[in-house]
């Protein structure tokens, strides 16, 4: 079947087409604006993308040919399109393809067995084993990480990736030479060394690998053919989006966005207005990253009004769950618990800010456990009226149990509502929701850290590594005394591949908690590399920030246990048999907790970076 005898394939019915040539046939006039020339459509998905795929006698996009094939896989039971296949025809997911021992080597450099990223002389190296050389930057002139400059010869770390005003010509630019305080761009740099021609369009110097306009401009029109309406001119309303896109630093990256096919039609149907240009038209989209990118780019722009995206999801999730349930009266007390208990004091802890996404990962599980919960008495064929104490506590000891906490206070919220009298789950103490801190609150806290002298050194110094050098916990629980070095005056910390210089009042609670740590070796404790003090068995009310130290008994040795471990036979007479090495990660797991614990009482009420979201229930 041709267009000749089907016009409707070029009216928006080409996936009926039976050759993949007439595809491309249809793109042609589309790119030439040639009036009644429509690109068909995905006829599952509705996505005007490349379609090109036959199922069921239509064409498809690769998305829906990709959940067409989906098997489970026969390793991790994951739900996907197969990458391979084994010996036995049987599938394998991506993940169980890049797992699969076959396919790893050993590298050569970390001897690791990983998938490898390329071939050397000495052998296989993967991809992040591939270092740059520790060098003197020449732009910026700190040692770091440098590469060689193609233009120059010289290292550079990077600093040539952030655009300056070049002081020859006054252009932004990529400092390709110079100084941090006179930089110079590429064309300054090598006028004559022919890498650099002037655009046909705006007429500024470029590195172009091709003939034709340089990268900003191509963007630029790229944008104009997107954004403009009937008339050929860009909404007024849209002109802070084309502005905002247009001079943007990486040309390149924009114009890899606006080649999805989702992007470049949302744009084009708002600035053609078949499309209103509201939160509610792109509702109507498939749910998905890109849709709430392009969101997220409009409101950042101010062509959308800002909301609060958390709350919309989750009241539409509360929506679709309540409305699946299978009896009439679960949903009844589903609607109740999710609108005015869940909803409802969500809204009220807020005070009108947006909530977090933890407060909507932990809505969603308690609303979940209460669907769990009802599930469980349907298929007992229980009612919350008729159900019974020995019913729930056969609940909560099966093995179908699942967010057993949540669950609690769903059940609590049922007793409160007078729905069943007969029940009782027990409550843990909660104090309160817990909320990020705020600049004033930190800095608050860094002072006290760095002047109170009553508190211990090591939890000055581990408070100042979270609230001024932003490091985890658990990262901070694994440092040692090797990690602190001083030389020439300077004292510095090894936190990542580049050793960072403290400041004197933290340099002094470094040097002062290293001396301790060695000294605490030379009074007849085993040589312990660690920073600071482990003990993994302390209870929580006597962890940092209290002041108070463990209790003294019999064996004051096994009070630091990972500093001195007790001898393997006197253990397995007193405390079981020697733990496997793989409990070793379990304790250090429990240092870490124990440790941001402490931090979290130092700084305040707020809690450190790595829990930064605010909890709700």
């Amino acid at each position: 079947m041709s267009p000749e005898e089907n016009p409707r394939l070029l009216t928006g019915e080409g996936y009926l087409a039976p050759h993949r040539s007439i595809l491309r046939f249809i793109d042609f006039p589309h790119e030439a604006c040639v009036a009644g020339i429509v690109r068909p459509a995905c006829p599952r998905c509705r996505r005007v993308v490349r379609i090109d795929k036959p199922l069921d006698g239509q064409r498809v996009c690769r998305n829906c040919i990709a959940k067409s094939r989906i098997e489970e896989c026969v390793r991790c039971g994951a739900r996907r399109e197969p990458a391979t296949r084994d010996a036995q025809g049987r599938p394998l997911c991506p993940n169980c393809l890049i797992r699969d021992p076959a396919n790893r080597e050993t590298c050569t450099v970390c001897g690791e067995s990983r998938m490898v990223d390329s071939r050397t002389a000495d052998g296989p190296i993967r991809p992040n084993c591939r270092p740059l050389p520790i060098l003197l930057c020449s732009i910026c002139g700190r040692t770091a990480p440098c590469a060689l400059s193609k233009l120059t010869g010289l290292p550079r770390c990077g600093c040539d990736r952030r655009p300056a005003h070049c002081t020859v010509r006054g252009r932004l630019r990529g400092i390709h030479s110079g100084t941090a305080d006179v930089p110079v761009c590429g064309p300054c740099t090598t006028p004559d060394a022919g890498l650099w021609r002037p655009c046909p369009t705006c007429g500024q110097a470029e590195r172009l690998h091709a003939p034709g306009p340089c990268p900003h401009c191509t963007l630029k029109q790229r944008l104009h053919e997107l954004l403009a309406d009937d008339t050929g001119s860009i909404p007024t309303k849209l002109q802070p989006l084309n502005d905002a896109l247009a001079g943007t630093e990486r040309a390149g990256t924009a114009m890899r966005w606006l080649s999805k096919g989702i992007v470049s039609a949302v744009l084009s149907d708002l600035g053609s207005g078949r499309r209103p240009l509201t939160h509610e038209a792109l509702d109507e989209l498939p749910e998905g990253k890109v849709v709430e990118h392009i969101r997220s780019v409009l409101v950042a722009t101010a062509v959308l009004p800002q909301r609060d995206e958390q709350m919309i999801r989750l009241e539409r999730h509360v929506k679709d769950l309540v409305t699946s349930h299978a009896t009439a009266e679960g949903r009844k007390i589903l609607h109740r618990y999710a609108t005015w208990h869940l909803l409802r004091r969500l809204r009220r802890r807020s005070r009108g800010k947006d909530i977090t996404h933890y407060q909507l990962t932990v809505a969603r599980q308690h609303l979940w456990a209460a669907v769990y919960l009802l599930d469980w008495l349907e298929d007992q064929s229980l009612t919350l009226a008729t159900c019974r104490q020995t019913d729930i506590e056969r609940w909560m000891t099966s093995d179908d149990v699942r967010l057993r906490q949540e669950a609690g206070h769903f059940v609590r919220w049922v007793l409160s509502q007078k729905i069943t009298r007969d029940l009782s789950f027990p409550a843990e103490r909660w104090n309160g929701p817990s909320q990020p801190m705020d600049d004033e609150a930190r800095w608050a806290a860094a002072r006290r850290l760095l002047h109170d002298d009553t508190l211990k050194p090591e939890d000055r110094l581990a408070g100042l590594l979270l609230l001024l050098y932003a490091q985890w916990p658990a990262a901070i629980s694994r440092l040692t005394v090797d990690h602190i070095e001083e030389t020439d005056g300077a004292v510095r910390i090894r936190l990542g591949a580049v050793p960072v210089e403290l400041p004197a009042p933290v340099a002094e609670l470094a040097l002062q908690q290293v001396e301790v740590r060695r000294s605490h070796a030379v009074l007849g404790r085993a040589d312990s590399p660690w920073l600071f003090p482990r003990r993994p068995a302390r209870p929580p009310d006597q962890c940092l920030g209290h002041g108070r130290t463990a209790p003294q008994t019999r064996h004051p040795a096994r009070t630091d246990p990972l500093d001195r471990p007790v001898p393997a036979r006197r253990r397995t007479a007193r405390r079981g048999p020697r733990p496997h090495p793989r409990h070793r990660h379990h304790r250090r797991r429990q240092v870490a907790a124990s440790l941001r614990r402490g931090l979290g009482r130092l700084c305040g009420r707020g809690q450190p970076p790595d829990d930064c979201g605010a909890s709700m229930i």
